[in-house]
């Protein structure tokens, strides 16, 4: 079955160069269109998505709160990649932090689109490792550290399951962590459901920002 994708962004021109690039391959399918954050949880109900790439700014509703709306008020949501122009955006972070998968320069080449929408949709490794430190590391100070760090007490990750975050943090996938750590890969994919059902996380990436956030990894 192929990937399928939900385009949202106010400018034509940007939704038809990525619509070009993701039909040219032959298991990803784009599915629908919007101009606004405003239209995305209609269109996601209606049409079932598998990734939404959407915009972080956007006049109406930016992907920010879209993002935020969908995960609150959809069930089973889409995986969200926020497409921008300055990776090193506070809007990006807050993006991440509301719950999006990853993120997507819009002057990325061809390949990189493809590979930013197949690595989301099968969420086994983290997208841009080392602009999420970064951006972490700009970004991630602030009132929310106590909370994040209190949640990250109440998790009691075990010993395993704490190697496995600091490797997802690096940008490792469940591949690589098994060969890491001399293991299965269904062990690992066992110890990530682990760490992100202690942290109620989403998903690795915001299990990686929960991580950098208490501190438990350093972002520099």
């Amino acid at each position: 079955m192929p990937v399928t994708v939900l385009l949202v962004d106010d400018e034509p021109l940007v939704r038809a160069g990525l619509r070009a690039v993701l039909e040219a391959q032959p298991d990803i399918e784009v599915v629908g269109e919007a101009a606004d954050g405003a239209a995305v949880i209609p269109l996601v109900r209606r049409l079932r998505p598998d990734v939404v790439a959407m915009d972080v700014r956007m006049p109406l509703l930016d992907g920010i709160e879209a993002t935020r709306a969908l995960l609150r008020t959809v069930e089973r949501p889409p995986k969200i990649l926020v497409v921008t122009t300055f990776e090193n955006d506070e809007y990006v972070y807050e993006a991440l932090r509301a719950g999006a998968d990853g993120f997507l320069l819009k002057r990325a080449r061809p390949a990189e689109i493809v590979h930013a929408v197949r690595l989301v949709a099968e969420g086994e490794s983290l997208l841009f490792p080392a602009s999420v430190r970064q951006l972490a590391a700009r970004y991630g100070e602030g009132e929310g550290n106590l909370a994040a760090r209190a949640a990250m007490e109440r998790a009691r990750l075990t010993d395993r399951e704490a190697e496995v975050l600091r490797l997802m943090a690096r940008g490792l996938s469940n591949a690589e962590i098994a060969e890491r750590l001399v293991v299965g890969t269904e062990t690992v994919k066992s110890h990530v459901s682990g760490v992100l059902a202690k942290l109620g996380a989403r998903d690795r990436t915001q299990a990686v920002i929960a991580a950098y956030e208490s501190g438990f990894v350093a972002p520099g």
